[in-house]
């Protein structure tokens, strides 16, 4: 049976982390800025360095998307934190963000360092996928050139983060939770990121 079609989603393939231009745009939500400064910094001044209004838009309305499930101390740590927290920071949100980003976090890169496997495949995607269809049924519908695109960005969101090597080799590497952000994570019952997060 086919299951329901709400669970997943596809947003994610917009965009990696993002790390300097979440900076940027987590400074913008603590200044609490209203449309017009926003107008300003992003298309008039080009805060992010973009070469067209689309890609501005694109890329604010997804890190706008992924800020909005987390709370000022996390968008200060964002803003202002130490490279490694930020980053932890922004791949929790991205998780909060995108299901399909934790559950491949949890039911392959966690499996696989369970049993001593150091190295994920494209295989290991697309079984994942297969997965993913039975528990929502609109993944099924995916063309093979957005389930393919979507492995990229989370495999180069996975090498950002520092879990994998890098997007070719996709080898493991040994990944620790800063204080920082797992406090914030506690203090705010994020189980399922926890989850996610703590790979040793």
């Amino acid at each position: 049976m086919q299951g329901r079609t709400d669970f997943y989603n596809g947003e994610i393939v917009a965009g990696s982390l993002l790390f300097t231009e979440s900076r940027i745009i987590a400074q913008l939500f603590l200044e609490e800025c209203d449309d017009s400064v926003w107008k300003q910094k992003l298309f008039s001044d080009n805060i992010l360095q973009k070469r067209s209004q689309a890609t501005i838009k694109r890329l604010v309305s997804l890190i706008k998307n992924r800020l909005n499930t987390l709370n000022p101390d996390a968008w200060k740590l964002i803003a202002t934190g130490s490279f490694d927290a930020a980053n932890q920071m922004l791949l929790a949100s991205a998780i909060k963000h995108s299901r399909l980003l934790g559950d491949f976090m949890l039911k392959v890169v966690k499996a696989h360092i369970s049993l001593f496997h150091n190295q994920i495949s494209i295989l290991d995607w697309d079984k994942f996928l297969e997965e993913c269809s039975h528990i929502d049924s609109q993944v099924s519908q995916w063309s093979d050139s957005t389930k393919e695109k979507l492995g990229q960005v989370v495999f180069r969101v996975l090498a950002e983060a520092k879990i994998l090597e890098n997007t070719r080799s996709k080898k493991i590497l040994p990944f620790f939770l800063s204080p920082e952000v797992k406090s914030l994570l506690l203090k705010n019952n994020e189980n399922y990121v926890l989850k996610c997060l703590e790979l040793l």
